[in-house]
């Protein structure tokens, strides 16, 4: 029988391997033009995604620019200047190296070329206010949005209408420089004007869908920020798919969810389990999404479907948590804690999960692993898992059993990975 730890490691290990910028982002580099190369960027992977622009451009051209990343996760460049800043509450440090960004981008003819580096985090790292609000107002607002239980896609439309930068505008002041966005997507659906909440890309959203984002998750934004969304009028809308200054505009993703879930599959295959990929964008509730897992594993134990062990199932996206007690955990250990109530105990059934990017929420983890034998051994120690689970405090649980997966910054995030071994019994 396969040892279960090492080898749902390896996944995961191999998940994000796959979305590492050295590998996926070189043969998406374009041709130097005849002006300028400006570099700029933000992200966790932000620096890692330098350095390979770097290592693949032509040493001859002229190469310049700034990317911001998070605290922590800076790595050494020789052309392209990396400065941190803080993730997932902005800091005054994003603040200034946004406003840099635009001061690197003005004044840029046709026969220049912009390439824009985007990753996960990007929305929190490059955070420059609309001119009408402060830096605090956008603070108070995020952390609101980080525990209401929000979607990606529903925060980044409140983020992109509170930002002067965001939501298209970076490219617009790019104008009429050639614009080239590589990305590394972190969302479910690999939706470009979501990642980072697209500083590059037309933004479908409006001012009004932001304001229902506040009104459906009861957030009390403060009076400026209410005051702001509330004026939005057409002029100062965030650009759309007819806005001139972003026509030509190209796009690619480089990484996302889905070419990590294979790389898993590949490492399955090889020690003659059969991979199931139950999808690559996944949303919900933390602890719901677990129970899903659950109820699909003991459906294989007892029924061998919808595949016959031994088998893995796998799914990435983003699941969220809203959060209601005091604890420490990220979405990950939330999911990990609920499957593992979920499962009771029940034999031959193992699990990991983890944040791509090495952080699960604002934690030192990447993640963690279960076993059957988790609620046994918590129980053993004088631990209560459900009120664990009722404080959010995934992190606290599964660093009292010695079971976190801590990686440190891997400088790529392609969001969640999860991976449920099921053994032959």
């Amino acid at each position: 029988m396969t040892d279960p730890a090492p080898l749902l490691r390896r996944m995961f290990d191999a998940a994000v391997a796959r979305a590492m910028p050295e590998r996926c982002l070189p043969r998406f580099l374009p041709s130097p033009p005849k002006g300028r190369t400006v570099v700029v960027g933000a992200g966790k992977a932000a620096a890692a995604m330098a350095q390979a622009v770097e290592a693949h451009w032509p040493h001859e051209s002229r190469l310049e620019g700034l990317v911001v990343t998070r605290y922590g996760h800076r790595l050494p460049t020789n052309r392209i200047e990396v400065v941190e800043a803080a993730h997932p509450v902005p800091d005054a440090a994003g603040q200034a190296a946004a406003a840099r960004i635009l001061q690197t981008v003005a004044g840029l003819t046709g026969d220049d070329l912009v390439l824009c580096l985007i990753s996960g985090g990007g929305s929190a790292l490059l955070s420059l206010p609309a001119p009408s609000l402060a830096l605090e107002d956008k603070q108070e607002v995020n952390r609101a949005l980080l525990k209401c239980g929000a979607t990606i896609a529903e925060i980044n439309c409140v983020r992109k209408h509170l930002s002067a930068i965001k939501g298209g505008r970076l490219a617009a002041a790019c104008y009429p420089a050639r614009v080239v966005t590589l990305a590394i997507s972190d969302v479910p659906g690999d939706d470009p004007s979501v990642i980072a909440s697209g500083p590059t890309v037309p933004d479908p959203t409006t001012f009004a869908d932001a304001l229902g984002t506040l009104a459906r998750y009861r957030i009390a934004a403060p009076s400026a920020v209410m005051e702001h969304l509330r004026a939005g009028r057409q002029e100062t809308e965030t650009p759309k798919t007819d806005d001139p200054r972003l026509r030509g505009i190209e796009t690619y993703v480089v990484a996302a969810a889905q070419e990590s879930l294979e790389a898993a599959a590949e490492i399955a295959r090889e020690a003659g389990i059969t991979p199931l990929i139950l999808g690559d964008s996944l949303e919900g509730e933390a602890r719901d999404v677990a129970l899903v897992h659950a109820g699909i594993a003991r459906q294989v134990l007892r029924h061998r479907q919808p595949v016959a062990p031994p088998c893995v199932l796998l799914s990435g996206g983003e699941t969220t948590v809203t959060v209601v007690g005091n604890g420490r955990g990220g979405r990950n250990v939330e999911f990990l804690l609920a499957f593992a109530l979920g499962m009771q105990g029940a034999p031959f059934v193992h699990a990991i999960a983890g944040d791509t990017d090495g952080i699960d929420g604002t934690e030192d983890n990447a993640g963690a692993i279960v076993s059957p034998e988790t609620l046994g051994r918590a129980s053993c120690l004088g631990i209560d898992a459900r009120a664990f689970l009722a404080n959010n405090d995934g992190y606290g649980i599964f660093s009292r059993l010695g079971d976190l997966v801590i990686t440190g910054p891997t400088h790529t995030n392609v969001n969640d990975f999860r991976a449920v071994l099921i053994q032959a019994s």
